[in-house]
């Protein structure tokens, strides 16, 4: 086809990588291609004195090239897919869709704002940049200290208001910061895993728009669409379009895919919802097999969640986010372990390259002792382990997040290679990831507490109950049953098993090891 495409875009520094990004890649298959600079309103009103998430998805980045389309001054307009409105103008279509470059959240801190001990690196009562309100109500659940204050302009202008001290740190998408290739060595940056910071919908990938009747451009799109992505980011539309909140809603929705045990694909999705900015957001795991009515499903059971009462084997600190977390939506929460620790003191240390850490236990009752290590790495099972290893003064070096503990053995062990890896262990551990070891000789096991039980009775008024190590589950059956109305949930495998040993079949695992992994469990048995 010897057509010239004329692509429309709007003139700041990201918008004209996204429009050259998708010039090549028509160039690349044979097409000539023009680029066509168009002003909008959203370029136009950042210094307005308006909160910039009630202009995210509204059409204020979109609408002049739209218009632009209609008028066929230009054949395609390249957006910010997430920036889109769920339902095209009349006339127009999305006609394929770019590869998502890296979905996840950046936070960006000045280095005088670092603290490692803390959530996310970040130094208690930060002031942090941000106008999103999807950003905004996931970083105070996680850090109710921080204090939140706008901030407007594009890419490299938020970020010289953030080195000219305006703030403590700015959240910003990293897809725009790594398509900009922009120098951050003077800053500290915290990528935000997606499955735990939710992002927006389709955060990452481009949008190609073409007027419906556009066959031929159509049939060049088809060149380069991602069609595996185009399925993903439409689970991710769809749920945002059904709650019908715009960009007002502070609504996070992220789809990823696996293959399953015998190698079908499953389909992941992570969503965080809160009714306001300043609210506690609700935040759900949900996966299938099947996407027929999926996003339907979600939808439908975070609309049906209602506050439930719940027992947890577990006794909590007051800055602990899973309490908080539940009391913010109205749930009644007791948390009381049936189990207590005893420490059992260290005497030799072998030298070794690693150090593994099943629980967060054995890294309290590891560093409580103050052992003399030295130049070893770190590795660990979740990220509550890694919470606490970090609030010990140490990054984890290999963080397992898989509730597969095989695998997360298996992982281990090729990261480890010939290593030679101390695990501190309670007494009569079950040492599954050890067993996973390849290089067996260089496994070593220290002892460096012990679990007793405490038996006590349980009011058998819970609609959920939550346990959350095997030897809770041995401790609760000695007094106490699960009815029938009662909902399950299993921190883990193991934990599992213990119930399975008691006739208990018909329980939920979380899909992670940290409080923020049975809150999701617990939301997802609440309806």
């Amino acid at each position: 086809m010897n057509r010239k495409i004329i692509i429309g875009t709007r003139g700041s520094d990201l918008a004209l990588w996204q429009a050259n990004y998708t010039k090549q890649l028509l160039e690349d298959k044979g097409h000539e291609v023009e680029l066509k600079i168009i002003s909008t309103s959203g370029d136009r009103s950042q210094q307005w004195d308006t909160s910039f998430d009630k202009l995210e998805g509204k059409g204020f980045f979109t609408k002049e090239l739209e218009e632009e389309l209609l008028n066929k001054s230009i054949d395609l307009a390249v957006h910010s897919h997430k920036d889109l409105p769920t339902t095209s103008p009349d006339g127009l279509i999305v006609g394929g869709v770019s590869k998502r470059e890296d979905p996840s959240e950046l936070l960006l801190i000045r280095k005088e704002a670092c603290d490692d001990k803390q959530k996310f690196g970040l130094k208690k009562n930060a002031l942090v940049g941000t106008s999103s309100a999807r950003r905004k109500s996931q970083l105070l659940a996680f850090r109710p200290d921080v204090e939140i204050k706008d901030l407007r302009g594009n890419v490299p202008t938020r970020i010289k208001k953030l080195r000219d001290g305006d703030y403590d740190a700015i959240m910003i998408a990293t897809a725009g910061v790594e398509r900009l290739e922009l120098d951050l060595e003077d800053l500290h940056s915290e990528r935000l895993n997606p499955e735990v910071f939710v992002p927006a919908p389709a955060q990452g990938v481009l949008a190609w728009q073409i007027r419906e009747d556009d066959n031929e451009l159509l049939e060049i799109l088809d060149e380069i669409n991602d069609l595996d992505v185009l399925i993903r980011i439409n689970i991710e539309r769809q749920i945002l379009n059904m709650f019908d909140g715009g960009c007002q809603l502070p609504l996070g929705v992220y789809c990823d895919t696996e293959a399953d045990d015998e190698d079908r694909l499953k389909f992941k999705v992570w969503v965080s919802m809160a009714e306001a900015w300043n609210k506690q957001p609700k935040q759900l795991f949900f996966e299938t097999l099947d996407t027929d009515g999926f996003s339907d499903r979600i939808v439908d059971h975070i609309h049906a969640i209602q506050p439930k009462k719940i027992f947890i084997t577990k006794t909590f600190r007051d800055e602990d986010y899973l309490p908080n977390a539940l009391r913010r939506l109205n749930f009644t929460l007791e948390g009381k372990s049936l189990i207590e620790f005893k420490q059992i003191t260290i005497k030799q240390l072998p030298q070794v390259d690693w150090v593994f850490f099943s629980s967060k236990h054995a890294v309290r009752y590891f560093f409580n002792q103050k052992p003399k290590i030295d130049k070893v790495k770190f590795g660990c099972i979740g990220t509550a382990t890694s919470a606490e290893l970090r609030a010990f003064g140490h990054r984890a070096d290999f963080i397992g997040t898989s509730t597969d503990i095989k695998l997360v053995g298996k992982q281990f062990s090729s990261k480890v290679g010939n290593g030679r890896v101390l695990f501190p262990i309670a007494r009569g551990s079950m040492q599954s990831i050890q067993w996973q070891m390849v290089k067996r000789d260089n496994v070593f096991n220290l002892e460096v507490y012990a679990t007793l039980k405490h038996s006590i009775e349980i009011g058998a008024d819970a609609d959920i109950l939550v346990f959350t190590s095997p030897s809770n589950v041995e401790a609760f059956f000695e007094k106490n049953k699960i009815l029938p109305t009662q909902k399950i949930v299993a921190m883990g495998e193991s934990t599992g098993k213990a119930l399975e040993k008691m006739k208990i079949r018909n329980y939920t695992m979380p899909q992670s090891f940290d409080d923020l992994g049975l809150f999701q469990a617990i939301l997802g048995n609440a309806n």
